[in-house]
């Protein structure tokens, strides 16, 4: 019940362009650290369904949370030689990466209200 509440309040809340950068460079960040980042924050952005066009804070976590979990996107190596995302299939990385994606969000929620 509590989820679906945040849901919906995340529903409701339109992020503006730079929160979404900043919700997406977090996970980023998150995921691969400093360093090199494969992808770009527009990469992890683009939508793969149709519902998840909005611009709303939902849409956002959820486009970031299946990009990041499916892998395939295309992005460069640290020299520089094109390559895939690769997906999560392990469950305590899969669990980490959503509690994590979930706090971000929920933090992003909290301070935009």
């Amino acid at each position: 019940d509590r989820i679906e509440e945040k849901r919906d309040a995340m529903q409701s809340l339109v992020l503006p362009p730079p929160a979404r950068q900043a919700l997406a460079q977090a996970a980023l960040t998150y995921r691969y650290g400093d360093e090199h980042q494969p992808v770009t924050t527009a990469d992890i952005l683009t939508p793969r369904r149709r519902e998840d066009y909005g611009k709303d804070l939902w849409s956002a976590y959820q486009t970031i949370q299946e990009n990041m979990l499916k892998g395939g996107i295309s992005g460069r190596s640290a020299k520089g030689k094109r390559i895939h995302t690769r997906a999560i299939h392990s469950i305590d990385t899969d669990i980490k990466l959503n509690r994590a994606l979930w706090v971000m969000a929920e933090t992003m929620l909290e301070s935009l209200r």
